[in-house]
């Protein structure tokens, strides 16, 4: 496939089905994850799986896996990226996607929990007595201290496998805002390089007793600034409309983004997709749809994920009427989370990138590319605005 697509997209659809690895990267073994495989295990953990639309587009030509066969004439194209930076962190891969390359791994504190004078000078600011200050599940968190809390006041600090600071405290007692106040105290302190986690997330939730308490809506991530330009900031400056939905402009902490959409779900994520294609813009929308990666890769649930990945399909062939002839959709993913491995941690693997338009002529498989900034190369060259350092567009195959 050598002809030149010469038609430019007018909208782009980004979606990132978080941590939807499709097998070990060729570097996996220096994560500890040689072997994992997020698809392919939920599909052997589960009794069925249907998911049409994305077959047809010809994922599960890019990925044989149990329940789902090849089709003979796909849709779509597709191919393999390998994460180029030294992480297999949620912004990182964000980042990397939008053209940054990031060498360093950020600061995690999964074995000792947070230093005591960090401890000390957060209960300092904000007030308030720290309780948890270990890894931990977030459901089970609130289940062990979350009547404690509602006793005392006291606010529960915690962290995961990823570069995390999160406090959780209830909405109804302790309040939303003072969470949110207590969080921009925290992202501030962890601002000292010794201490620089990538996100600082409140975790509201509500209940009164174990057993009942339940995270809401509400979370809310403070992110470092992305470490250079990105994809996004070229896209804005040349004022194209840069929309954002799910936690997209946490991960970007605003940087080049014209319109910002909080979601409630994954599902609730897609109907905002679908609800943007309705409108008439001109540019990108970015969609994050964290269900997968929280909900189920975190919580070591394959059932559970293969049944949202079933509830996105769905979705997914209802935006498909709304697309134009001059829309390109890219489903892809940051970093795996394969719910059959071990621990709790993101797992280092490849990911898809599936590219469709109903102005397609062809399809297939492409070459497997080197990064993730692949996919912000394609949406810098179809919009005409700075290339990124790194990547290389695949929007001349696109035909």
């Amino acid at each position: 496939m050598t002809m030149k697509n010469e038609k430019k997209y007018r909208r782009i659809f980004t979606i990132v089905i978080d941590s939807w690895g499709f097998g070990s990267a060729p570097d996996s073994d220096l994560y500890g994850d040689e072997g994992a495989d997020t698809v392919g295990h939920i599909a052997d953990s589960v009794s069925h799986l249907d998911l049409p639309n994305m077959q047809k587009m010809g994922t599960f030509n890019l990925k044989h896996i149990r329940h789902m066969d090849p089709v003979d004439h796909p849709t779509g194209y597709y191919l393999k990226l390998r994460e180029h930076s030294n992480s297999k962190d949620t912004m990182t891969g964000h980042w990397e996607m939008m053209g940054l390359y990031i060498p360093e791994k950020f600061v995690t504190f999964t074995d000792t929990g947070f230093p005591d004078d960090l401890i000390a000078e957060l209960e300092k600011q904000t007030g308030h007595k720290v309780i948890g200050n270990k890894a931990a599940s977030g459901t089970a968190i609130l289940d062990e201290l979350g009547e404690r809390h509602l006793e005392t006041g006291e606010m529960i600090v915690y962290t995961s496998a990823d570069s995390v600071l999160q406090i959780a405290a209830s909405e109804e007692t302790f309040g939303l805002d003072e969470l949110l106040r207590c969080c921009d105290i925290a992202r501030e302190i962890t601002m000292e390089p010794k201490w620089k986690v990538g996100r600082v997330i409140a975790r509201p939730f509500v209940g009164k007793k174990k057993g009942q308490f339940e995270r809401t809506p509400n979370r809310h991530d403070l992110a470092l600034k992305p470490t250079g330009r990105t994809v996004l900031n070229s896209l804005k400056d040349a004022g194209y409309d840069v929309i954002s939905i799910g936690k997209i402009n946490d991960i970007f902490v605003g940087e080049g983004i014209t319109e910002s959409h909080k979601s409630n779900s994954s599902v609730h994520g897609m109907e905002q997709t679908i609800e943007a294609a309705q409108k008439d813009f001109h540019g990108l929308c970015f969609v994050n749809l964290v269900d997968f990666d929280a909900k189920w890769g975190h919580r070591r649930n394959p059932k559970g994920y293969g049944r949202e990945l079933e509830r996105f399909d769905v979705k997914l062939g209802e935006l498909l009427p709304y697309l134009r002839d001059d829309d390109l959709v890219m489903i892809s993913a940051d970093h795996g989370n394969d719910p059959t491995w071990t621990g709790s941690d993101h797992t280092r693997e490849l990911v898809p990138l599936i590219l469709y338009s109903p102005s397609f002529k062809g399809s297939g498989l492409l070459r497997e590319g080197d990064t993730f900034s692949d996919i912000g190369a394609t949406i810098a060259e179809n919009f005409d605005v700075e290339m990124p350092e790194y990547g290389t567009s695949v929007l001349k195959y696109l035909i």
